[in-house]
């Protein structure tokens, strides 16, 4: 109970360029885990961010792929075992939006970013939906009050109405833009001064906020100002009661600067205290509590080629409950047979370290032989499936062929591990035998392409194919279902897994489909 109580698994999420990168690299420094904090966008800074691992992300400054990093932290004056924190610093792109909703399923909570200028913004909206499907406990990181943006009021409300929550905040900012002092804070009811450095933790200053030494501190007029805006803030915003924080009806709101290290602690300080511990996972037959004494997890993610030097995969497990053994055996639930890791790893992005035992709300790195798909359980022996990792209807299509034919074996291999890792969908037509590729969004297909020349020393050409949609169909009637396949057989095609999938190529086409064969069901999502 004792392990399970100090853990805490959350996701950082936002909208592309919010700066949840940047956040995550100073959560890092906090925790001890890095000596000097790298930069997203480095070009007076040689070193780039921990959690931007791969090439292509160094080249662009975005994230592409979710990173996983654990470190333990302490917060300064307290007693006792640090509490052990797992981040999960997810892509903003909404082209790689399906590998942060896959991570949302493995947290027990999330830190919203919002860049204080530009306020909430389309992808912020989305994930936040997620969240509330969830019932995912959220805080909100107001970022970049060092530039000149809004008024602290005006986005606070704009996050109650655009997010549908009730926000409360917990700091508050002192100047802005140029004239940016520092942060107050409202949870422990001090004032931190921080002198502005981008790449190491600086002595921290506090000051009382009746006292004179603020007014020296900071200037007369803004010291007036923060007496009267935090009167304003405890007149309007009630108390912080933790409870509706879990509920997820309530989010605790913070404002700073991620890149010259305001407000961080602040946050990170309230997060290990407030945030909840690994809670119950929902599988299809019953509820899982983390206390139970067996062992159950399931994969959420497959990541190839962590380690260049070496061909391999491996899969993310989330701990759900007991406690996982090195070369214990456990039951793979699919394919109804025992395996035994004699290698599990813990993760810093792409660094990684073997562990003996891990407890609920830890991620663990599995060596995949091309056993797991995303989506598996394993346990100690019990039949059970924890459901709820889905994979959307693609919206993008293209034929992808091989440019190189000495380079096939290369390539098959490549494109398998980079689709079983969910970057996008493979579809054969039964027509004419030619693989379509199925992704979300444009840049998805940049990236395989970077990959599989880059990892897998394969070279693809992409060829245009006109379709609107493809959906997965079922039918209790089988002749039902030949007659269609008959009529339709130019549109089909099977998916990885061997099931039918239907590529209509309008709307229109679909919705005929749909009134001819009331027999058939039609499914968007791969989850049914």
């Amino acid at each position: 109970m004792n392990e399970i109580q100090r853990r805490r698994t959350f996701a950082i999420i936002s909208h592309p360029d919010a700066g949840k990168t940047t956040l995550t690299e100073k959560f890092l420094l906090f925790g001890g885990q890095i000596q000097v904090a790298g930069a997203v966008k480095s070009n007076k800074i040689r070193k780039t961010a921990t959690s931007d691992w791969m090439d292509i992300e160094k080249q662009r400054g975005i994230s592409v792929s979710t990173s996983v990093m654990e470190f333990d932290y302490l917060p300064d004056g307290r007693d006792g075992k640090p509490y052990k924190v797992n981040i999960l610093d997810t892509p903003g792109h909404q082209d790689f939006a399906e590998d942060t909703y896959r991570t949302l399923t493995a947290v027990d909570s999330a830190i919203i970013v919002v860049d204080s200028a530009k306020g909430v913004e389309a992808q912020t909206r989305k994930l936040m939906e997620v969240c509330r499907m969830r019932r995912t406990p959220v805080i909100v990181f107001v970022n970049k009050m060092d530039r000149e943006g809004r008024d602290p009021f005006d986005v606070l409300d704009e996050l109650e109405h655009e997010l549908q929550i009730h926000v409360r905040p917990l700091s508050w900012p002192i100047g802005q833009g140029l004239k940016f002092k520092g942060v107050y804070n409202i949870y422990e009811r001090q004032l931190n001064l921080f002198t502005p450095n981008k790449q190491r933790v600086t002595e921290k200053v506090a000051v009382d906020i009746g006292s004179a030494a603020l007014d020296e501190r900071v200037g007369e007029q803004e010291a007036a100002r923060l007496r009267d805006d935090l009167e304003l803030v405890s007149g309007v915003y009630p108390e912080l009661d933790v409870n509706d924080y879990l509920a997820g009806t309530t989010a605790p709101v913070f404002f700073g600067s991620a890149l010259n290290n305001f407000g961080v602690q602040e946050l990170l300080d309230c997060f290990v205290e407030i945030a909840p511990s690994p809670r119950p996972t929902k599988a299809e037959e019953r509820m899982v509590r983390p206390e139970e004494p067996k062992f159950t997890g399931f994969v959420f993610k497959i990541t190839a080629n962590i380690d260049p030097n070496h061909r391999s995969c491996i899969a993310f497990c989330k701990v759900c409950s007991g406690k996982f053994e090195r070369n214990q055996p456990y039951r793979h639930i699919r394919l109804d047979k025992t395996v035994r890791f004699s290698s599990p790893t813990q993760f810093m992005a792409q660094r990684k370290s073997t562990v003996d035992e891990a407890y609920p709300g830890d991620i663990i790195g599995l060596p995949d032989n091309g056993i797991f798909k995303i989506g598996d359980t394993l346990t100690e022996g019990e039949d059970l499936h924890f459901r709820g990792l889905p994979s959307f209807s693609p919206e993008l299509f293209k034929y992808i062929e091989n440019d190189d034919p000495m380079k096939s074996k290369q390539f098959f291999k490549g494109l398998e591990q980079l689709m079983n890792e969910g970057v996008a969908q493979l579809f054969v037509n039964e027509f004419n035998g030619r693989r379509i590729v199925g992704t979300v969004g444009q840049l998805q297909f940049e990236v395989i392409q970077y990959r599989l020349e880059h990892e897998y020393n394969a070279k693809c050409r992409w060829e245009p194919v006109h379709l609107y949609k493809a959906c997965w169909i079922e039918a209790d009637d089988q002749a039902e279902m030949e007659n269609f396949k008959k009529r339709k057989y130019q549109y089909m095609a099977k998916d990885m897994e061997g099931r039918d999938v239907f590529l209509a190529d309008s709307s229109y086409m679909l919705s005929m489909a749909r009134q001819d064969f009331k027999g058939l069901r039609f499914h968007f999502s791969s989850e049914f």
